[in-house]
């Protein structure tokens, strides 16, 4: 996102509600913090916060649903959380990307595939297909990562008083 956005941050901080009275069930807490945010992504100079969830598909709760039906849930819990307070505090847009283990996304974050690859593709001049096929792999592969580091857990350096290691150094 930052190679065709600007001012692209990683878990930005929300500013302060300061009172303001918000939907129920929007969170108001200082300090609440998004995924990711930045400028240009739909619209020149509009801001944009990306909240990702990545939710079992096959977990109990989950298997009564249809699988559209599933993200449109998941979504509006995540639009009921943080909808209000990024367009009435913030002044932003807020879409939020949904995807399943097993794969799947959500109608939103679908959008916000087809924005990226036309976004990347007018910056460099690539076809579209090219950009669109380049973002879902990276996608997919950032999935069995996620999935393989949550089913067998992180294996890297043993944390102790001389060496720490972030789990971002993967």
């Amino acid at each position: 996102m930052e190679k065709v956005c600007y001012d692209t941050q990683v878990e930005p901080s929300l500013l302060h509600t300061l009172g303001r009275p918000l939907s129920m069930g929007t969170i108001t807490e200082d300090g609440a913090r998004l995924d990711v945010s930045t400028r240009g992504f739909w619209s020149k100079m509009d801001r944009a916060f990306f909240d990702v969830k990545v939710y079992n598909a096959l977990a109990p709760s989950n298997l009564g649903l249809g699988i559209q039906e599933t993200y449109r849930s998941k979504e509006k819990k995540k639009k009921t959380s943080y909808l209000y307070r990024v367009l009435e505090v913030e002044g932003a847009i807020f879409t939020p990307m949904i995807m399943s283990t097993t794969g799947g996304i959500g109608k939103e974050f679908s959008s916000v595939i087809t924005q990226l690859a036309m976004l990347k593709s007018k910056k460099t001049g690539k076809l579209y297909s090219d950009c669109i096929r380049f973002i879902r792999l990276k996608l997919s592969f950032c999935m069995v990562r996620c999935v393989t580091l949550s089913l067998r857990g992180y294996r890297g350096c043993v944390k102790n008083e001389t060496t720490t290691c972030d789990i971002y150094n993967v």
